[in-house]
């Protein structure tokens, strides 16, 4: 069903790690475009001023007291934005990267019934966008794991630009939901529950110089066996009889 259109309350959560250089302009550049929107940091842990730069920006702040990880503090906007009772969540990073001039086109399909998660894609259209070798390998591995799987064909399976309807943030409150790296398995495991996956075309910016990424180090081998573990853990899952939490 569509979301009402009296207005639906949105809440944007930007989830931050060390990010001090940039954090103030992204609160500050979405505030002045979707100043409807509700912006939520949530600083995981971070060593340096992301807390206090976001929150003079004019963001709220929810702090960890350590790092805990991407989908952590992914989960702890979802669940501030559900006991807040928001209608929908926009989901964006804090490096820069995504530009918040997209993000009332991620809305849209929501509130039209057309969607119930919005993936924001930087290769559904020619964007310009240019990946390196073996981080494009990498997206087109998961992209056909995901469909091996029996899930939906994904142009840019790890776009972290997202927006959720209040179904799917509640959903991904569950414990299933990973700290480090919701990616492919959580969106297999969505798709399988019978929510709706779309992609809309958006421009990204290249990864900042000099920021080290989620992936980088050990993690580029880590991460992809442990996403392949969890994304046939999420089939098991998905295949299981049960309800949607």
């Amino acid at each position: 069903m569509p979301i009402s259109a009296d207005k639906p309350r949105t809440a944007l959560i930007i989830p931050a790690f060390n990010e001090a250089r940039s954090i103030a302009e992204i609160v500050g550049r979405a505030r002045e475009l979707v100043p409807e929107f509700d912006v939520l940091v949530i600083d995981d842990g971070s060593r340096d001023d992301t807390a206090a730069l976001a929150r003079a920006a004019g963001a709220r702040v929810a702090s960890h007291p350590f790092n805990l990880g991407y989908g952590a503090a992914l989960q702890t906007g979802y669940k501030w934005a559900l006991a807040q009772g928001y209608d929908e969540v926009v989901q964006m990073d804090a490096d820069g990267q995504h530009d918040p001039a997209f993000l009332r086109q991620l809305v849209e399909p929501l509130r039209t019934g057309q969607a119930d998660l919005v993936i924001g894609s930087r290769f559904l259209a020619e964007s310009g966008y240019q990946m390196d070798a073996a981080r494009n390998t990498g997206r087109l591995f998961l992209q056909r794991l995901l469909r091996l799987c029996g899930g939906p064909t994904i142009a840019d399976p790890t776009s972290g630009l997202q927006a959720l309807r209040r179904p799917v943030f509640e959903f991904c409150c569950g414990n299933f939901y990973p700290v480090d790296f919701p990616d492919v398995d959580v969106l297999l495991l969505l798709h399988r529950r019978g929510f709706r996956v779309l992609e809309v075309p958006v421009r990204m910016a290249p990864s900042p110089l000099g920021r080290k990424t989620m992936h980088a180090g050990l993690k580029a081998f880590y991460y992809p066996y442990k996403m392949l573990l969890s994304t046939l853990r999420s089939w098991r899952l998905a295949a299981a009889p049960g309800d949607r939490r």
